[in-house]
């Protein structure tokens, strides 16, 4: 963005009492039905921009946006992520290029260890670069985190938002980066990694703002395309980068796809499609407006797909802390390409994800 954005309960069972010196069996319980305790309703959260989530052993790990820090929550029920345990897994020192402006962390799993995303600046939005720490715990709430400093390309221009993902053993760094040194557009990048703090490849451009859905991005005296808040996932036989479109300032935030065959060089801008139309757009009647950056997970059985997005609840609210968490299960089309539908509204009860 350009803007500064800012459990299980246990059930009690008798296997079996004494009565008059016999045992009783308790009654079976009834048959479970769907019931208001099967149920939620979004939002996650009152706020909470970027947010990310990623399944560990049991657990669902939480992060979004703070501006100041590095948060973390843990639960086993996403839905109930109001009760989360929560820890402030990092601080930065002041006065550093790292300092200030902390947005987007994603939290990825990398060769037995934890590391954690996110892009911070020194005060002034031009200085915004991606920055990784790496955690040895098995659990990212405890332990300690070491800060593995600044992950950039050769170039090393103004960079936010990434994320990294692995095909065929490789492994890949998206951001949203500028072109130049100046303001003005936000493009979407990818580059080769030899390890989770290092690029070893330069970068290359993927996506640009191209479609009138894309360029939304008047702000005083300018104006500013965006992508940004690019996501990967895989089905069958492609991938996928979905993508943040328009400024966060503009109701027009949504989300667009990029696509590619799962055989095909990420590096190789020509293999990646981008769709003509977004997948997520505002929806007054779902008090939605400006949805996008935008993560997904798996339910705890492994069957259902969700994902995971921040939006406002009222027009015009922008990169503000009215965005609130919101999530929803998604299908796949006949094309194979992710099927986001439109935003549920805040008030409609949703099936919680299968255990």
């Amino acid at each position: 963005m350009n803007l500064p954005r800012m459990i299980c309960v246990p059930l009690l069972a008798l296997a079996g009492v004494t009565l008059n010196g016999k045992a009783q069996v308790a009654p079976a319980p009834p048959k479970a039905t769907t019931t208001q305790a099967d149920n939620f309703t979004d939002p996650l959260l009152d706020n909470g921009p970027d947010p990310w989530v990623v399944w560990w052993k049991g657990f669902y790990y939480y992060s979004n946006s703070t501006g100041t820090n590095l948060t973390l929550r843990k639960t086993a029920d996403i839905t109930d992520l109001r009760h989360a345990e929560k820890k402030v897994v990092w601080t930065p020192e002041p006065e550093h290029l790292w300092s200030k402006d902390i947005w987007a962390p994603e939290l990825h799993r990398w060769g037995g260890k934890w590391y954690i995303y996110f892009a911070a600046d020194a005060g002034e939005n031009a200085s915004h670069r991606i920055y990784v720490l790496e955690n040895e715990n098995d659990d990212p709430t405890e332990g300690s985190w070491t800060f593995r400093g600044k992950i950039s390309d050769p170039s090393d221009r103004w960079a936010i938002d990434a994320t990294t993902f692995e095909v065929r053993g490789q492994h890949y760094l998206v951001w949203s980066g500028w072109k130049g040194a100046n303001d003005g557009e936000q493009d979407l990048y990818i580059a080769h990694m030899s390890n989770p703090w290092t690029i070893d490849s330069p970068r290359t451009l993927i996506s640009k703002p191209t479609y009138s859905w894309e360029e939304h991005g008047d702000l005083p005296g300018r104006h500013v395309n965006v992508n940004e808040g690019p996501e990967f996932i895989s089905h069958g036989n492609k991938m996928f980068i979905v993508f943040s479109a328009s400024g966060c300032w503009t109701d027009f935030y949504s989300l667009g796809v990029l696509e590619a065959s799962l055989k095909a060089d990420p590096l190789d801008a020509k293999n990646w499609l981008k769709i003509d139309h977004p997948f997520l757009t505002t929806d007054p009647g779902s008090e939605a407006f400006g949805p996008g950056h935008n993560g997904f997970f798996k339910s705890p059985n492994g069957k259902e797909d969700w994902i995971i997005y921040h939006a406002n609840p009222k027009s015009g609210e922008g990169c503000g802390n009215f965005r609130s968490p919101r999530i929803q299960r998604f299908s796949w089309d006949e094309q194979g390409r992710p099927k986001f539908g439109r935003p549920v509204p805040l008030s409609k009860p949703l099936e919680r994800p299968a255990q």
